[in-house]
């Protein structure tokens, strides 16, 4: 059952996002970011009072590109679309035409024909969603590409980071781990200090990208001298499919120096907030007791990523149909 509104859900007055696409958190303004989390706030907040379907996108078609694994992007994708009433394509490569030739851009045209008038695609390869953007008329969002972004998820982290502390001015966020593969990084970079964050990226020196401090950032090497000043520590999961080196001598090692366990909660603040993008690797990343414990948000990251999806989606096609561009 839908539910319908003659004014549309979300807050009156204050930023406004208009983009033509969205893909990636470098280019948006702190007020554009802004925007986006407001509606997200609003559409959760619908959720929970009546939990039914909207009609925002009552017969617009929302296909589900992914042409790289994802369990948990592609269904809150997907599900996003369809509580905006949305039609929806999920494709995925494994057994698709690409294993016939066909490129990537064919595929997406040959779907953009059937009627999608908003993509959803998660590559291996950055840019790939930039590509695409200059090839479709179709508005393009990025779930994902290669090292490069992966915008809703750090959209999420800073809703949850938000809701549970009002605002991420002067907010201490480390950031741990794989530094050097995560796309999730990189966006999470971007969106914290726009909204007022510190950020420190901690990691093997080896797994720190050259010269990041240029992106006004803090580099630490050891989780245990920073955690103290930490509010928000968001564990990256080690990039396992993307390496191609030993990084660190042996996973034992990366726990014993990065591990988030419960003796390190004893020397953090008594409120720092744990947050992972899933997968998560238990015992590597983090113990089950931290995982499963009162300071992780993990849980509260995945429902908060269906409503900022689909403020992104509703967002996206509003500004398309409003003839916005950003």
């Amino acid at each position: 059952m839908s539910t319908t509104s003659d004014d549309p859900p979300g807050p009156p007055d204050g930023p406004v996002w208009t983009g033509e696409h969205l893909l990636g958190l470098e280019d948006l303004s702190a007020g554009e970011i802004t925007a986006i989390l407001d509606q997200a706030a609003e559409f959760k907040r619908l959720s929970l009072e009546n939990n039914k379907k909207l009609d925002l996108l009552d017969g617009v078609v929302v296909a589900n590109l992914f042409f790289e694994p994802s369990t948990r992007t592609r269904t809150s994708f997907s599900l996003a679309a369809k509580r905006l009433s949305a039609d929806t394509i999920d494709f995925t490569s494994s057994g698709s035409s690409l294993s016939k030739g066909e490129t990537f851009i064919d595929t997406a045209r040959n779907i953009e024909a059937m009627g999608a008038t908003l993509v959803v695609v998660r590559h291996r390869s950055p840019g790939a969603p930039h590509q695409l953007a200059r090839r479709i008329n179709a508005a393009v969002l990025n779930a994902g590409d290669g090292t490069h972004e992966h915008p809703t998820q750090a959209l999420l982290d800073l809703f949850t980071i938000r809701e549970k502390r009002g605002s991420l001015e002067g907010l201490t966020v480390t950031l741990v781990g794989d530094i050097l593969h995560s796309r999730v990084a990189r966006s999470n970079i971007w969106g914290l200090k726009k909204l007022g964050a510190r950020v420190i990226v901690c990691g093997p020196s080896t797994l720190i990208p050259p010269r990041i401090e240029e992106l006004g950032v803090e580099v630490a090497h050891r989780l245990d001298d920073v955690l103290g000043e930490t509010d928000c520590v968001n564990l990256l999961r080690i990039q396992f499919e993307r390496q191609r080196g030993a990084f660190f001598p042996s996973i034992r090692e990366y726990t014993h120096f990065y591990g988030m366990n419960s003796e390190r909660l004893k020397a953090a603040r008594p409120d720092v907030m744990i947050l992972a993008p899933g997968p998560i690797n238990r015992g590597i990343e983090l113990t089950q007791e931290v995982a499963d414990g009162p300071h992780s948000v993990i849980l509260d990251q995945v429902t908060n990523g269906l409503a900022v999806r689909m403020a992104c989606l509703y967002l996206l096609h509003r500004s398309r149909a409003a003839g916005g561009s950003g």
